[in-house]
């Protein structure tokens, strides 16, 4: 058995700093109309005494929970399995670390998961949410919106124009997929390949659907049209690499260059051009996206890619989040100064992309 600690009081801090207990209340909950030596002298009072406030009780005041839920639409198993998404976690973690709030994941395997995370979020648990990885069926959209949870997605929203997430105000940040993908096709036809070919991430996100719009851009700029028979749906895995590429090389064995969607998919596609005796430039030039410093580490040779700021991307949404609450407002705001998509309403934050260029082409 052990005694227990019993915690210090809101009185035991008022009787410390000289105060009442009312003041003492304004100050731990981050209300004005306290003098500064009152607020200072209670502030050294928690610090001597150790006291930590209640949530749930600070929660009835304050009308907030200083915790925000993460909302990723993939099951576990990828979203353990994919660096991505654990780069976009260290940065929205470390800006909620940054303002004393918790992180909560909620992660979806089915449609049973969407209505179990509908009703969290509509419990009044958290104080808003970051949602990303959606797909274009995905009800996450509307059942949020439902919730009346003010939140900020991770990709551009494309969800059709009778879905929530085609309000104009919706707020999101993302990268230049389009503008990031052309810079690559750019790089392999100024590297003199003409036969490049492009295996898309899955469709029904934007993301992928943007960088494939970039490499048709570009192809339909230079030749003229693009070649169907040279863009592969796979899906942002190496394995879906491993099985676009070999059906690539059956469909179009003179091949030069590979534009993968990701660079886990970049990965996959180098296993098979090495099986295949293709070297990697001299036969077939591959670039990547994403830049993510596990996965081009184990590529061979380097990889070139096209690199965008998932850590950046997450403490933005995070930091989008956090401002609107702190505005009092249901959805939030741009950052002061943050880049805006053209014609939009003040709500999106494009990340630039840069091509990072190493030895696979």
């Amino acid at each position: 058995m052990t005694e227990a600690v019993s915690r210090p009081t809101l009185e035991a801090v008022a009787a410390r700093a000289g105060v009442s207990r009312a003041t003492v209340s304004r100050v731990v909950n981050g209300g004005d109309g306290v003098r500064e030596p009152l607020a200072e002298r209670v502030r050294r009072a928690v610090e001597e005494l150790g006291y930590v406030p209640n949530q749930a009780a600070r929660s009835l005041v304050t009308r907030r929970h200083d915790a925000v839920a993460v909302v990723i639409a993939e099951p576990e198993t990828k979203v353990f399995a994919d660096p991505f998404f654990a780069l976009q976690l260290r940065g929205i973690s470390k800006e909620l670390t940054a303002h004393d709030n918790q992180l909560v994941l909620l992660l979806t395997e089915g449609r049973a998961d969407h209505v179990r995370v509908a009703r969290y979020l509509a419990g009044g648990h958290v104080d808003g949410a970051l949602v990303f990885s959606l797909h274009l069926d995905d009800p996450l959209p509307g059942l949020i919106q439902d919730a009346g949870v003010p939140t900020v997605f991770g990709g551009r929203p494309g969800w059709g124009e009778d879905t929530p997430a085609a309000d104009p105000g919706v707020a999101y940040v993302d990268c230049d997929n389009r503008g990031g993908a052309r810079a690559a096709v750019r790089h392999l036809l100024d590297l003199g390949r003409r036969c490049i070919a492009h295996i898309t991430g899955p469709l029904d996100q934007t993301s992928a659907a943007d960088r494939l719009d970039g490499y048709r851009d570009v192809m339909a700029d230079v030749l003229g049209e693009s070649d169907p028979r040279l863009v592969v749906e796979s899906d942002f895995t190496p394995a879906g690499g491993e099985r676009a590429m070999r059906e690539l090389l059956d469909r179009c064995p003179d091949v030069d260059a590979v534009f993968a969607a990701n660079d886990l998919t970049a990965l996959g596609a180098l296993r098979v051009l090495r099986e295949s005796g293709r070297r990697v430039p001299e036969d077939v030039a591959v670039v990547g996206f994403d830049d993510m410093v596990p996965v081009t580490e184990q590529a061979e040779p380097p990889l070139t890619t096209v690199r965008q700021d998932i850590e950046e991307m997450g403490r933005l949404m995070a930091r989008l989040l956090l401002q609107g609450l702190s505005d009092g407002r249901q959805r939030p705001r741009t950052l002061p100064g943050a880049p805006a998509v053209p014609d939009s309403p003040g709500t999106a934050v494009i990340l630039p992309t840069t091509l990072i260029r190493r030895a696979s082409a």
